[in-house]
């Protein structure tokens, strides 16, 4: 496996080290140290993944993230010493896809970014029965009408739309769409379909694609 990464990363030494464990495990690597750069780089050439830091100078890891997930679905994984978890949901709500906390090994990191990458599918674009999804900018459209979903939303209805026909349980849904294996129950994921529900019939009235299908669960299913 290659790719870019960026490293995103304050503490020279510890970017080192985390560039020379990326080179040798196959992939180039970028280093900012500038929480301020972040945003712009990005924008400029979207690398295959970040390594973003929680705290930075210039500018909270957290703003990089919400910002970036506006206009990409570029893979992030959080790297921080702040293990509270406020700072853990709300660094995943904002759509990281995974959370490391210092101190780590670097191997475990290499590991990590192999996880993700290959879970990440590299940005794929969707397309069926008249939704369009485009991963790199994180951006629906149905009917050529622009769906506002926030990145859980988008994820949910990446994944059942991949599969359309198949049935998947909550539980199913929870593992796909909260990576972190936090703890939430079943009506969490409701919570997110009446919104996507909503949303679609907004912007194409009649139309429902995610139906529940009782005692089990949740399918996609074009008109």
């Amino acid at each position: 496996m290659s790719g870019k990464i960026l490293i995103v990363e304050d503490e020279e030494k510890l970017a080192g080290l985390l560039r020379d464990y990326l080179l040798q495990a196959g992939f180039t690597t970028e280093w900012l140290s500038d929480g301020l750069a972040v945003v712009p780089r990005v924008r400029e050439e979207l690398p295959d993944l970040i390594l973003l830091d929680l705290m930075l100078p210039g500018r909270d890891g957290l703003d990089i993230c919400r910002e970036i997930r506006t206009f990409s679905s570029v893979p992030i994984i959080m790297v921080t010493a702040r293990v509270e978890e406020i700072d853990r949901l709300l660094g995943l709500e904002l759509g990281a896809d995974d959370y490391i906390c210092k101190p780590f090994s670097p191997r475990e990191v290499v590991a990590r970014v192999r996880t993700v990458l290959r879970r990440s599918g590299g940005g794929q674009t969707l397309q069926a029965a008249g939704l369009v999804m485009d991963e790199s900018r994180y951006k629906a459209t149905l009917q050529g009408r622009e769906l506002d979903l926030t990145a859980v939303e988008f994820k949910l209805l990446q994944f059942l739309a991949l599969s359309p026909g198949r049935i998947f349980s909550r539980s199913q849904l929870m593992d796909r769409i909260y990576p972190d294996q936090r703890i939430v129950d079943d009506r969490t994921i409701d919570s997110h379909v009446k919104k996507l529900r909503k949303k679609i019939a907004a912007v194409s009235p009649g139309e429902e694609l995610i139906y529940s299908v009782y005692g089990v669960g949740y399918k996609y299913e074009a008109s």
